[in-house]
């Protein structure tokens, strides 16, 4: 079995440790990951805001790199969800409409692949740590994703999950809304911290790059003790 891997910009040149274990994880479910070359941004930034002119050549360049694919697997919960809105960047009788549909329906984020798909919620993996979960906005909500998470770590030996007070709270990153609201999105961010720190958690994990960038980096602000980690770092078992 084999699936294409999707690596989001934020993965390939911020945070390349994710894509590693993502790979990792795949190969001890039993697929084999393949990258394809030449990769571009999803366009997920130029159409939230609203330019669906800049997102429209993007997509038909994702199209084209992973139409042949059985499946496509990513580690970013928001940009599968930009994927899958990609059909609706072409008009009804836009022969790219069609394509874009199928390539959106074998577009999964990993937990999402791993349960819903693979059926494989238990990998064998062991990381010995308390720990909480950041459950982003778009693995819960945009992607109904959230289960597949809390299973796959439910099966992790030596893992002990600790509840966060406000475990619906957003971490405030939201793409340009951090960049179009700072004092907003660090108020909540903050916030989020606060929960995070009260739980004595050793190490938070989140399913998406972008609140692990988030809420890593407010933590180290904080000089606070406690690792940021994703999903894919966690299945890994610590192995990179």
């Amino acid at each position: 079995m084999k699936a294409f891997l999707f690596i989001p910009c934020l993965v390939e040149h911020v945070l390349p440790r994710v894509g590693e274990a993502t790979a990792m994880v795949l190969s001890r479910a039993g697929v084999t990951p393949e990258l394809p070359s030449g990769q571009t941004c999803c366009g997920q930034f130029a159409y939230k805001r609203g330019r669906p002119d800049l997102t429209r050549p993007l997509a038909r360049r994702f199209v084209e790199i992973f139409e042949e694919a059985p499946a496509i697997v990513s580690p970013s919960a928001s940009c599968t969800a930009m994927v899958r809105k990609y059909p609706s960047l072409f008009e009804a009788d836009d022969p790219w409409r069609d394509r874009a549909a199928r390539v959106a329906a074998k577009t999964f984020e990993l937990g999402e692949y791993l349960v819903g798909k693979l059926g494989s919620p238990d990998l064998g993996a062991r990381y010995a740590a308390r720990a909480t979960l950041h459950a982003s906005c778009q693995t819960t909500r945009a992607l109904g994703a959230g289960d597949c998470t809390e299973k796959l770590l439910a099966a992790v030996e030596g893992l002990t999950l600790l509840p966060l007070a406000h475990p619906e709270r957003c971490c405030g990153f939201g793409g340009a809304f951090s960049v179009d609201y700072p004092e907003v999105s660090q108020a909540i961010l903050a916030k989020k911290i606060d929960d995070i720190i009260a739980t004595g958690a050793e190490a938070v994990i989140t399913a998406e790059p972008s609140c692990l960038l988030n809420i890593s980096s407010a933590l180290a602000k904080r000089e606070a003790s406690v690792k940021a980690l994703h999903l894919a770092e966690v299945l890994a078992g610590g192995e990179l």
